[in-house]
């Protein structure tokens, strides 16, 4: 069985963290390495940290030397990375027990080096552990296939369902930005020529609208959008309003899930 290495980063995610890690160890692919980088969290995430580690040796765990970012926190777990796949989990979000088994043969069989899924949403408060999830009809879903082109309009990847193959691409970093650094590795994997497809089949959970979540406040990711396309992108004044307009669209048709 192949290794994946899942990427999570932390900062004060204490009341979930404990749950994220539970759905990684609980995958029916078990050949994984959790590899968790703390970045400089003050509510007891790293206690707890430590003590998921005693009792699983897949769980690795090391603390930023300062705190410098969700990219930068994946970057220093990836740097440990030794699997053949990487897969990334926030740590208040959950997979589904047969994610990592399903999305493997998936990948497997279309020959995809990057791949992700469908996913569940639920609001920011839901409590439980994924084993007890019950499917609800709240559905954001994977398109078979998807571009450069189409990214540009709209990141179509949930980072909590994405995984890409490092034998084929080796190990891809993700850009240093505050915000949409997820969304900047898909596009730099895409431009080098690999689409990205999808596995329309919902196996992880994202609970949305998460006061101070990264993603939390769409009007504030307008600017950084803005500066992915003109500053990572390097598109044109025309092509990244077109491009600014085609994902707040989507972002407004994809909120009401």
């Amino acid at each position: 069985m192949p290794l994946v290495s899942v990427v999570m980063p932390v900062h004060n995610s204490a009341t979930t963290l404990g749950a994220s890690v539970r759905s990684v160890l609980a995958q029916t692919h078990a050949d994984v390495e959790l590899l968790i980088t703390d970045d400089a969290s003050a509510d007891g995430s790293m206690d707890l940290l430590q003590d998921l580690a005693r009792q699983d040796e897949r769980v690795l765990v090391e603390a930023a030397p300062e705190q410098g970012g969700a990219a930068r926190a994946r970057n220093l777990a990836l740097a440990r990375a030794r699997g053949e796949y990487v897969a990334f989990l926030d740590s208040d979000d959950m997979w589904l027990s047969e994610k990592l088994e399903r999305q493997l043969a998936f990948a497997a069989a279309g020959d995809a080096p990057l791949t992700f899924t469908s996913y569940y949403k639920v609001d920011g408060d839901h409590e439980g552990e994924a084993r007890d999830f019950v499917p609800n009809g709240r559905v954001v879903e994977a398109r078979q296939r998807v571009t450069y082109r189409d990214m540009l309009t709209q990141d179509h990847i949930g980072a909590l369902t994405a995984m890409y193959d490092r034998s084929a691409l080796g190990t891809r970093l993700m850009p240093d930005m505050p915000k949409r650094q997820d969304y900047a590795l898909w596009l730099d994997i895409m431009r080098d020529g690999h689409p990205a497809r999808g596995l329309q089949e919902p196996l992880a959970v994202y609970r949305a609208g998460r006061a101070g979540s990264l993603s939390s406040n769409k009007l504030n990711l307008v600017g950084h959008n803005w500066r992915l396309y003109r500053e990572h992108e390097h598109l044109s004044l025309v092509r990244s309003t077109r491009a600014l307009a085609g994902a707040a669209w989507h972002s407004v048709r994809k909120g009401k899930i």
